[in-house]
């Protein structure tokens, strides 16, 4: 069964975005002139938090100017946290992508967009800041302005944008499975998203997601057929401390800290969503979110729905004593009333409460840190869960040709010996993770049972080419206990221990081309070669991955 009502709302969405367009073609210039950004504004990572562009200063000098004041703190911005291994990217004078070195636009600094220069976005559209082109002194313009800052009257501030993609995956021994994979992956978003002053805010997205010639049965993230992606209402509350407080309503991605437990997911094709109430206060230093959320179950054939028997509450604040640095304190609930076992262990039902902390940042831009401590504790059936999971990482940037950052990085997460008896349950549940950025692009690993020691190092050959090498070294916690895949699920397992614990070394090569403020090509190479648990517990040559991904963003 077809979802007639979600592809008739992606036909109106593109076309109202046809619609919209080329009347105001005619107000953009042919040259696009350099704009001058300071360093400091810069992100921080291949997929980097947006760029926050500084509230107008003659608005805010002019009491009598309450709408445009009020515009000027739409969307309230929100500073995403840096994640784990991020690297310094280049500044200062040069070319930021292909099509300035074409034109020969040659910038004093990066320009100022708040999509990322990477083909990867984990961030949502909702939480882009298109504010600076409300400047009059503005002096970056772009063919797709006139979708992101609609001022309809002195009360309403429409937008609307979305991305295409493809990808192309060549996968050896697909998910431990001992098959071959070659198949294509694309995906369709288109959002709308509008404001009633900043009292009030109702965004949509669409999203159509679908794979082609697998050899396996495609996965839950590869395929969903014209689907909402997000669907909520924003009230404001109140202000705090100058800064507002909403209550979102409805469909929604969540990205959270450094996105080892809660992550949009941007690898996967169709994304990760829930469904629920989130409020939120964002401000220059502190930042507070609280929200009630079931994960919603992607369907291929019918509409997505909330997963009723995955309960996941929480409390997240974040504070920053200074820019780039961050220190998160949270506390995350899951209920999962399901009944599930994977490979003789009883998974499901569980719940299970997180506490964690982390705090990450830099010092002049050089020294680099980030380090995450999580413990967690509730019933699993009959036991007590008692887990943990920690990870540390030091990273050095050197001043010098091609820009290199290089980290070394340990990450832990606890595993059980005796997974079905004992009083106690001590495997780390990893809830909503971005295993994929974290783990090894093959994704063979979770954070779950697991040592991971990893080496970094990016380089940026021009500035508008993004190198990234990783290391990986696995061993399992508990030789008895499973090796889960990226997705959480127990792929293999030798209930005797006699397989030892050695999973084997990952190398991974990933490089992006930044082609324009719009497109990425993504290029990638990865493979791990088998230790001895996984020679000894399944079929297979050592997994690889080849991929080559595009992508496009208005």
């Amino acid at each position: 069964m077809r979802k007639p009502f979600a592809a008739w709302n992606l036909t109106v969405a593109l076309g109202l975005a046809m619609i919209l367009t080329p009347p105001l073609w005619g107000q953009i210039p042919e040259e696009l002139p350099a704009l001058v950004v300071p360093a400091a504004a810069q992100a921080n990572s291949p997929m980097p938090e947006v760029l926050q562009p500084p509230t107008r200063v003659e608005d805010a000098a002019d009491p009598d100017c309450c709408c445009a004041s009020i515009w000027s703190k739409v969307p309230p911005v929100r500073i995403f946290p840096r994640q784990g291994n991020f690297p310094i990217p280049p500044t200062g004078p040069g070319y930021y992508s292909l099509r300035d070195v074409i034109a020969g636009n040659y910038r004093q600094a990066p320009p100022k967009f708040p999509y990322p220069p990477f083909a990867l976005m984990p961030p949502s559209f909702f939480d882009a800041d298109f504010r600076y082109l409300d400047d009059p002194n503005n002096t970056q313009h772009d063919l797709f302005d006139p979708l992101h800052r609609l001022h309809l009257g002195d009360n309403w501030l429409f937008a609307t944008g979305g991305q295409v993609w493809w990808r192309h995956m060549n996968e050896v021994n697909s998910r431990l499975s001992g098959a071959n994979n070659n198949y294509d992956l694309y995906r369709v978003r288109v959002f709308g998203d509008l404001w009633y002053r900043d009292q009030m805010r109702f965004y949509v997205e669409l999203l159509h997601a679908d794979s082609l010639n697998q050899n396996l049965a495609p996965l839950p993230i590869d395929v969903d057929h014209a689907d909402l992606l997000n669907l909520f209402v924003d009230w404001k509350l109140m202000d705090i401390a100058d800064h507002p407080a909403y209550v979102r309503v409805g469909r929604q991605e969540i990205l959270l800290g450094s996105q080892r437990l809660i992550s949009t997911l941007d690898w996967a094709n169709t994304r990760r969503t829930f469904q629920g109430v989130r409020a939120f206060r964002q401000g220059e230093k502190f930042d507070v979110d609280l929200f009630w959320l079931q994960p919603v179950l992607v369907d291929p054939t019918h509409p997505d729905r909330p997963d009723h028997n995955r309960n996941f509450g929480g409390l997240w604040t974040t504070y920053r004593a200074q820019k780039g640095r961050f220190f998160d304190l949270y506390y995350l609930f899951l209920d999962n009333t399901d009944h599930l076992a994977q490979r003789g262990i009883t998974v499901a039902p569980y719940n299970v409460h997180t506490l964690g902390t982390r705090y990450a940042g830099d010092l002049d831009n050089r020294f680099l840190w980030d380090v995450e401590l999580d413990w967690q504790f509730g019933r699993r059936g009959g036991q007590d869960i008692v887990a943990g999971a920690a990870a540390a990482g030091v990273g050095y940037h050197l001043d010098r040709p091609m820009n290199p950052t290089f980290w070394v990085y340990y990450d832990y997460a606890s595993g059980d010996h005796t997974p079905n008896a004992g009083n106690n349950y001590s495997t780390f549940n990893q809830l909503f993770p971005f295993s994929h950025y974290y783990l090894g692009w093959v994704d063979a690993v979770a954070r779950q049972n697991i040592h991971d020691f990893n080496l970094h190092l990016f380089l940026y050959p021009v500035k508008w080419i993004t190198v990234w090498g990783q290391y990986h070294h696995f061993w399992l916690d508990s030789s008895t206990d499973a090796l889960y895949s990226a997705a959480g699920n127990a792929a293999r397992r030798d209930a005797t221990g006699v397989a030892g614990t050695n999973v084997g070394d990952e190398l991974d090569f990933i490089i992006n081309f930044h082609l324009g403020p719009h497109s990425d090509v993504l290029l990638g190479y990865s493979k791990l070669f088998q230790g001895n648990y996984l020679s000894s517990t399944g079929p297979g040559p050592s997994p690889e991955l080849f991929f080559a991904q595009y992508s496009y963003r208005w």
